[in-house]
């Protein structure tokens, strides 16, 4: 699987998220292969980055400050399905990059496996800032929460 240089703010990665939900029933590992969206990107904690990303799902969030839509041409772009998505802006994963959760954005055979990205490619800069924006506004309201990985 090939990786990015430098995995910065607003790349979209292939990740096995693990919702808070899945955590606290007791899961440690991500049930379903994802986008997820990184946020922020810290190299002040050790010689290798630390990611905090944000998932992305089909089902639309229960109230609109929870997540912010992809909009479809965003998603065209990147290479993503057609249907609806929304990137949460209520939970975070934070991990040490690489990190094996980490997966290629399709199958590959053996021969071509090295050689298939992580990655879709990075959000356009005024989405990645309202997601940004839902986020603050959520942590100041104590809505999100972060599950360390």
């Amino acid at each position: 699987m090939r990786l990015p240089e430098n995995p910065g703010p607003g790349l979209v990665l292939c990740y096995a998220y693990l919702w808070k939900r899945e955590f606290e029933a007791g899961l440690r590992e991500g049930r379903k292969d994802r986008p997820a969206v990184v946020v922020l990107g810290r190299r002040d904690l050790g010689p290798t980055p630390v990611l905090y990303v944000a998932p992305v799902s089909h089902s639309p969030p229960a109230a609109s400050h929870e997540a912010v839509e992809i909009p479809a041409i965003v998603k065209r772009h990147l290479g993503l399905d057609a249907q609806a998505s929304f990137i949460s802006a209520t939970e975070l994963n934070v991990f040490v990059w690489p990190g094996p959760d980490l997966r290629p954005i399709r199958r590959a055979s053996a021969t071509e496996a090295a050689s298939v990205p992580c990655h879709w490619g990075y959000l356009p800069r005024g989405l990645f800032h309202s997601l940004k924006q839902a986020i603050e506004q959520n942590r100041q309201r104590g809505a999100a929460g972060v599950i360390n990985r």
